[in-house]
């Protein structure tokens, strides 16, 4: 009775019987319609594989941040790791910030055990000539629908799932452009999901170079071939029945013909970051690199290739030095003081 009517004076609703178990699936089924499909599906494997194990059978009201900090140096000690033990704590936190804006608990147990957030790999990307090399070899030995999707990423640096996904309805050859709409995604138990681009910011055109065209071209043609009315809809890039292609082939692909060649292995994602490096090392600015990427802001571009710009501080200050060395000096013209003291410079 005192611990209820405690509750009524402070605004917060605690229920003893509520488990840990019991609130984080409750959390993921109100989180399931805001999130994508892989994203919850990564929420979801995290909760049932780490946190309900760990934690699940606690009393929401019990669990305590001792609880937690033993957890994570367990963790740590046999090995795991850290991504996947930051992930799940952050996880954690996330949950129970929403049973604190609930008015379910009066703090958050996990607010202050959530670890430093790792340093993001540096990822492989290709040499211009290696990025050729590669090019070259599928066209002369495969010459195949792969070739062209490949083409279409290194030449435009379309996500994986944005080219996967991409429509004939949004190709617009004779404007030599093409809009991002969809995006496909790979769930970890196998499914393909049709959903919206990453961000916002994602929706948006793309300009096509000749190459690219020509790969458009040649598959358009394919396509309306095989049509029994000559028509082209559907996928650009898609199986013979018209399905999306699985990632995970398309990945498998990529790393054979890689091996064939001896470059660097990269994964799919590592052809984006390729085609950015590529541009970059071109002397495109940023802020253009940004925008033919479709970052949200010019920040996540920085984030991620800032350091493709070591040389970009030396540029500057040459810059600099050179404008003040080619500027002419010129005398101060000196102004009386009004009150006939010191003169003072304009």
């Amino acid at each position: 009775m005192a611990s209820v009517l405690d509750g009524e004076l402070r605004g917060v609703y605690e229920n003893r019987r509520t488990t840990v178990a019991g609130f984080l699936r409750e959390w993921l089924a109100t989180r399931r319609v805001h999130l994508a499909p892989n994203t919850y599906a990564g929420y979801a494997a995290c909760v049932e594989r780490d946190l309900i194990p760990a934690f699940g059978r606690h009393r929401l009201l019990d669990l305590r941040p001792k609880h937690i900090d033993d957890w994570i140096l367990a963790q740590l000690e046999a090995k795991r790791g850290r991504v996947t033990v930051y992930r799940a704590v952050s996880t954690l936190r996330n949950a129970l910030n929403a049973a604190v804006r609930s008015w379910r608990l009066r703090y958050n147990p996990a607010k202050h055990s959530v670890p430093p957030k790792p340093r993001a790999a540096e990822r492989t990307c290709w040499t211009p000539d290696e990025a050729a090399t590669f090019l070259r070899h599928g066209a002369e030995q495969y010459a195949d629908q792969l070739t062209d999707l490949f083409e279409v990423m290194l030449r435009t640096g379309m996500r994986r799932g944005e080219v996967l996904a991409l429509h004939w309805s949004d190709v617009h050859l004779m404007d030599r452009k093409l809009f991002i709409r969809w995006n496909l995604a790979a769930i970890d138990n196998g499914d393909l999901h049709l959903g919206q681009p990453k961000t916002e910011a994602s929706r948006a055109w793309i300009s096509l170079s000749p190459r690219v065209m020509t790969a458009l071209h040649r598959q358009a043609a394919i396509q309306m071939g095989a049509h029994p009315d000559g028509r082209l809809e559907g996928l650009v890039f898609a199986r013979p029945g018209g399905t999306p292609l699985r990632p995970q082939w398309v990945l498998d692909q990529l790393r054979r013909r890689t091996a064939e060649l001896g470059l660097p292995k990269i994964g799919l994602h590592d052809l984006r970051h390729t085609a950015a490096s590529i541009m970059i090392a071109e002397g495109i600015p940023l802020a253009i690199v940004s925008k033919t990427l479709r970052h949200a802001t010019l920040a996540t571009t920085i984030n991620l290739y800032g350091h493709l710009f070591k040389d970009s501080a030396d540029q500057a200050v040459r810059a600099l030095a050179r404008a003040l060395d080619r500027a002419q000096p010129t005398r101060p013209r000196i102004i009386p003081g009004d009150d006939g003291g010191m003169p003072v410079a304009a």
